[in-house]
């Protein structure tokens, strides 16, 4: 059996199945035997029937000495069978599962795996794990694999399917980790590692399988992000721009405050990438509302000054327009032409300075001097879409410098792994001004005082208020959570009849939301009601008051950007969180944002508590979707890096290396 043969080739699995497997990412043998588990059940205390306790998860080996199916009044079927060994005999009931009278064969010999329960006044055993008796078991009487599933693909059938490739190999696997990286990192062989991996003899063989895997991951990562660093710096020589000090003094006093000096600190960084003939390559981190785009703001305007264009690209026609008016405000007194280009505004007046989303990949705008390209919330865009940025400068052109930006803050880990290319900037301080938001999470007892608080406040202070709620249309299958447009018509109607409301959401043509926008940025709305197109983009400096509906639906880093909306002038300004949790961790998860408002912790706390997938939706931008290993296993992280340094600088020595990194470049790109 060949690595990489097709899974719709291997015995008695076929299209149907294959298609199936399809959505595990499971492609070929290879794909097949990385499918790891991700627990195990503990079926290794194989027990006389005489001596099973209630309540133990235990292994019987006996003789089937009968098998029924019984039909309930409700139509439900059960299924009973007594087993006997040579200590005495206990029945065993399944539910639902007819088709095992046509398995099962009276008078065989099997073992039954699962727990000892009472059923009346006599011990049974419920819905056990079988098979029939032989010398290498694997589904009873061992630790036991359980996989991620999907429909018509069960744990047990992926187990006899994994069982039988493991056998029929034919031949080991090429270890591509060198032999001194598993013997300075105390890794098994590749062969031993997926034996134990996924049948183990112990816990803790699995766990030294599994930090083989974790370890191989990682390593992967550090060598394709050690490979992109190199690529970019072996691309064509950037614009390397002169630096007019005068005319950067004249933009800094133009503006209407002055900048922090974690912003001046960034600055001169940038500064420094854009006088030099490499290209930039720079990630820019900051909180919201911490200032990030006068930064990109001077980088643009000492761009211009070197008669390149530039292009700053966001994820949502909202902040691409607010970017679009911050820019103009900062520029055009200084001579810059700013052009918008969108999905709604596809023709720019200008090009000097294009702002726009995703439709700049698609438009067949071609600049010529392209010189500086920013991404702003790069973690929303994939490695295929920012290469295809790139391209927009013309043939034969140099490689404009590259500026990412993120409010999302990025826990070290994270940065350590998906972005050890970019050469990083830190605006860690805020604007004088920012208030600190004052958070509460509003229990369903207390909601209706918290309606009476918010009217007052808006009618007594002047306040406006955002009130978020995590759908546009109610679910059928989540009733419970809030809908924008229905939470709308009845607060409208039953609530808040006396102030005036206004609805935002996703689905509106981009002019209807900018003519809600305005409206409330000339207070002519008090409470606008909207889904969370809300989270980034948004700079309506009077809006004191943002209310999140089902909380607990959103990430620590998400609520943090909502709250973000509010804060901006000098007044008190406030976050409710609405929930129906009133314990428990979901709870306590929320609850964290009443004390902390510093986004990199609760970014921290977040990846601690529900992972990087969830919280960066890494797998679906094109970054690397971990199978076995941990963002926040800092010290194997760092080993890996460490070994992955070594080799990069000698990686033409390990053939079977370089093969591994352009296997996974391509499928990351594929799937991208």
């Amino acid at each position: 059996m060949e690595w990489g043969k097709p899974v719709s080739q291997l015995f008695m699995i076929g299209p149907a199945y294959a298609k199936k497997l399809r959505r595990l990412n499971i492609f070929n043998v290879g794909d097949f035997l990385y499918h790891f588990p991700f627990r195990y059940h503990d079926y290794s205390l194989v027990s006389l029937i005489s001596q099973v306790q209630v309540g133990e998860i235990v292994t019987i080996s006996g003789k089937l000495k009968s098998l029924k199916n019984i039909y309930t009044r409700y139509g439900k079927k059960i299924q009973k069978a007594e087993v006997e060994d040579k200590t005495g005999k206990i029945e065993i009931t399944w539910f639902n599962q007819p088709f095992l009278i046509n398995v099962l064969k009276i008078g065989e010999y099997y073992n039954f795996s699962g727990k000892i329960d009472f059923f009346g006044n006599r011990k049974v055993m419920v819905s056990p794990e079988y098979e029939i008796k032989k010398e290498e078991l694997t589904h009873t009487g061992r630790l036991t694999p359980v996989y991620p599933e999907t429909s018509g693909i069960t744990s047990k059938w992926l187990r006899t399917k994994i069982a039988w490739l493991l056998k029929n190999l034919e031949k080991p696997v090429t270890d591509f980790l060198p032999e001194k990286i598993k013997k300075e990192n105390d890794l098994l062989e590749i062969n031993q590692a997926l034996k134990n991996i996924h049948f183990p003899e112990s816990l803790k063989i699995a766990q030294e399988a599994r930090k083989r895997f974790a370890f191989e991951e990682l390593f992967l990562v550090q060598l394709k992000v050690l490979k992109r660093k190199i690529d970019w710096r072996k691309k064509k020589l950037a614009y390397q721009f002169t630096i007019d000090q005068e005319k950067i003094l004249g933009f800094n006093q133009n503006l209407p405050f002055e900048m922090t000096s974690a912003q001046k600190k960034v600055c001169q960084e940038i500064i420094s990438d854009l006088s030099s003939k490499e290209p930039m390559n720079r990630l820019l981190e900051g909180d919201v509302g911490s200032g990030k785009t006068v930064v990109a703001a001077l980088a643009i305007f000492i761009s211009w000054l070197n008669n390149t264009k530039s292009i700053l690209m966001a994820p949502t026609e909202i902040l691409a327009n607010q970017h679009y008016q911050t820019l103009k405000k900062m520029l055009e007194p200084l001579g810059v032409k700013i052009g918008l280009l969108t999905s709604s505004n596809k023709k720019p007046i200008a090009n000097e300075v294009l702002v726009g989303t995703h439709a700049l990949l698609f438009n067949k705008i071609s600049l010529d001097k392209l010189g500086l390209v920013i991404i702003d919330e790069q973690h929303r865009f994939g490695v295929k879409q920012r290469s295809q940025l790139l391209k927009k400068t013309g043939k034969g052109q140099k490689t404009p410098h590259l500026l990412t930006m993120t409010a999302t803050p990025i826990p070290r880990s994270i940065a350590l792994t998906l972005y050890g290319d970019l050469d990083l900037s830190v605006i860690d301080e805020m604007p004088v001004g920012r208030q600190k938001v004052k958070t509460w999470v509003v229990p369903p007892q207390k909601r209706e005082a918290a309606y009476q608080w918010l009217k007052k406040q808006i009618k007594d202070n002047a306040g406006q208020c955002f009130l978020v709620c995590p759908f546009i249309d109610i679910s059928e299958t989540l009733q419970t959570v809030k809908a924008a447009k229905d939470e709308y018509e009845k607060l409208a109607k039953n609530v808040f009849p006396d102030l005036r409301l206004g609805l935002l959401h996703g689905k509106m043509k981009s002019q209807e939301k900018e003519t809600v926008l305005e409206k409330f940025r000339q207070r002519k709305i008090d409470l606008l009601v909207t889904t969370p197109v809300v989270e980034v983009g948004i700079d309506i400096p009077q809006a004191t008051i943002i209310v999140i509906e089902g909380a607990e639906r959103f990430g620590l880093s998400q609520l943090h950007q909502l709250r973000g909306r509010v804060g901006r002038n000098q007044k008190e300004s406030y976050c409710l969180l609405f929930s129906n949790f009133t314990s428990g961790k979901t709870f306590e998860r929320i609850k964290a944002l009443e004390k902390i408002n510093v986004g990199f912790k609760l970014a921290e706390l977040d990846l601690k508590l529900r992972g990087p997938g969830e919280v960066y939706g890494i797998s679906q931008h094109g970054f690397f979707d971990l199978k076995t290993a941990s963002f926040n296993d800092i010290d194997l992280l760092e080993k890996a890096k460490k070994a992955a340094e070594g080799v990069m600088k000698k990686i033409k020595q390990y053939p079977l290396l370089q093969e591994k990194i352009k296997e996974d470049t391509i499928k990351n790109v594929e799937a991208n």
